[in-house]
């Protein structure tokens, strides 16, 4: 679990840094603990650090069943671990456990018909297209 307790950080800033989070897949056993704002239609972000926009960030990313994020473009790498539930891209469906590392110029759009929650990590923003 995080370092920090989600409920009591309900409405606070990203967690400080370092931090460590000892068991990653049970953040989503109480995800209305955690402090959501919308990203996208469907889709909601907790940052977990960095602004998402420069620089590196990462980001729990928790999808309603059927939301999507629209096709976009890497600058950098990005790293997908799915947590709980599915989401699919344009190379398969992709289940809980499964991380997914997408390469800088590489573009995809993600669905997920069930929702889901993963732990996005990124060296550099995308590029919505």
């Amino acid at each position: 679990m995080m370092s920090t307790n989600p409920a009591a950080t309900r409405d606070a800033a990203p967690v400080q840094l370092p931090f460590i989070v000892s068991d990653v897949a049970a953040l989503t056993a109480n995800p209305d603990l955690i402090p959501w704002r919308r990203f996208r239609e469907g889709v909601e972000i907790h940052q977990l650090y960095g602004s998402g926009d420069a620089g590196a960030s990462a980001a729990l990313l928790r999808y309603a069943p059927g939301a999507s994020v629209p096709q976009h473009v890497h600058r950098g790498h990005e790293h997908i671990l799915v947590l709980a539930g599915s989401q699919s891209d344009e190379r398969g469906h992709h289940r809980a456990g499964t991380l997914v590392v997408n390469t800088p110029g590489t573009r995809h759009s993600v669905s997920s018909a069930e929702g889901c929650i993963v732990l996005a990590i990124w060296e550099q923003p995308v590029v919505f297209i």
